[in-house]
């Protein structure tokens, strides 16, 4: 039991850091604002997070839901110092990622708000200023200005 909760630590410490590695590409690519790459690395990340899901999960199966640290004291000394050394990796990893996530998601509705603000500003350019500019049959029509009777002959 002792292997199999060693390995998965282990697997998840370094999926922990390999994510890391992948949401700071994540975050160069937004910055060049690469769309598509953006899209094909979030696929990456989601499945490295469903991986390390999995791995978790293990673990809290295999441990009965107690907490690694807890079944760390009835372990030998050098097996236990193992283990709260995986851990202790995990959770700094953890907090790394959530750091540079927490950047992304900042960065990414950054570009959001920009967007919309140049769509919104380029619509407002685009739309004609009164709203009877168009005719029923969809084409322009004329500005009805008001002509003086005696300049135009009639009265």
């Amino acid at each position: 039991m002792y292997q199999m909760i060693h390995d998965s630590l282990f697997r998840q410490s370094k999926a922990l850091a390999v994510l890391a590695h992948l949401l700071e590409e994540e975050y160069h690519i937004l910055l060049d604002r690469d769309a598509q790459a953006v899209a094909a690395q979030e696929f990456s990340i989601q499945e490295l997070v469903r991986q390390l899901a999995v791995e978790k999960t293990l673990v809290i199966k295999t441990l009965n839901g107690v907490r690694v640290l807890e079944f760390c004291k009835g372990l030998p000394e050098d097996q236990a110092q193992s283990l709260r050394e995986l851990f202790t990796a995990i959770d700094k990893n953890e907090q790394l990622v959530s750091r540079q996530a927490s950047r992304n998601a900042q960065l990414s509705l950054a570009l959001l708000d920009q967007s919309s603000r140049n769509l919104k500003a380029i619509t407002s350019q685009l739309t004609p200023a009164t709203g009877d500019t168009y005719g029923r049959r969809g084409g322009m029509r004329r500005a009805s200005v008001p002509q003086a009777a005696i300049l135009s002959g009639r009265l």
